[in-house]
């Protein structure tokens, strides 16, 4: 599941440096329906497994701040040009 999630915020990353908006917003559809089942619980791991998931879990988060780092200066643009 780990790996999916970093999969699919790699490919998110990329849209949204691409400015691809539909393409990002399909593939956060994906990924939110990825993250209830991680929620819904994932087994506990040990060794090399518990290592790659942290690993993971570190590529997840930096994805997410980079695809943060595109859409948050956007959107505080379309904000403030809403409100004029």
């Amino acid at each position: 599941m780990y790996e999916q999630l970093a999969g699919l915020t790699a490919q998110m990353t990329l849209a949204a440096q691409a400015g691809d908006w539909c393409s990002l917003a399909a593939l956060e559809q994906q990924c939110a329906r990825h993250q209830q089942a991680v929620q819904a619980g994932v087994p506990p791991l040990t060794g090399e497994a518990r290592s790659r998931k942290i690993a993971l879990m570190k590529q997840i988060m930096a994805n997410d701040r980079a695809i943060r780092d595109v859409t948050e200066p956007w959107i505080n643009k379309v904000l403030t040009q809403a409100a004029h």
